[in-house]
């Protein structure tokens, strides 16, 4: 059996229901439009979130807080995670993302102190927690804080 040879099963396929073909058919004269008003007209749109004018959602209800436009956001790696490194002693983003610690290496890494260390680290990220620094000081690394 190949694809062109399927057939389609019985009933499956509904004929196009045809509207403002008459009144016998009973979708005529108004073609399911409801009389006058803007969706009636001809090329009638208007996008999902519009309420005919009416003020829409996402003005009417309050706003709160403050959302800084300054603020900047790091991929967080705990000592834990260092763990799943495997055999590498030198540690920085590239080694990072390819070992699937982070996503992305535009955005800047900050290590936590979460966990524990059993081996000595060289560390080069771009901020850091005193407790992982105390941590891997501890084990005999080393961490270097970029910028």
């Amino acid at each position: 059996m190949k694809l062109n040879e399927i057939r389609r099963p019985e009933g499956c396929k509904r004929e196009k229901n045809r509207v403002g073909r008459g009144p016998g058919s009973g979708k005529g004269k108004t073609a399911t439009r409801g009389h006058k008003g803007q969706l009636a007209r001809s090329g009638a749109k208007h996008r999902a979130w519009f309420e005919g004018g009416q003020l829409p959602l996402n003005r009417r209800l309050p706003k709160r807080g403050f959302k800084n436009p300054f603020s900047k956001s790091y991929q967080i790696v705990n000592l834990r995670d260092l763990e799943r490194l495997g055999d590498v002693s030198e540690v920085n983003s590239a080694v990072l993302a390819d070992k699937g610690l982070i996503r992305k290496l535009e955005v800047p890494v900050k290590l936590l102190g979460d966990g524990q260390v059993s081996r000595a680290y060289q560390i080069e990220v771009d901020k850091a927690s005193r407790s992982a620094v105390k941590a891997i000081q501890a084990a005999g690394g080393q961490v270097t804080v970029k910028g």
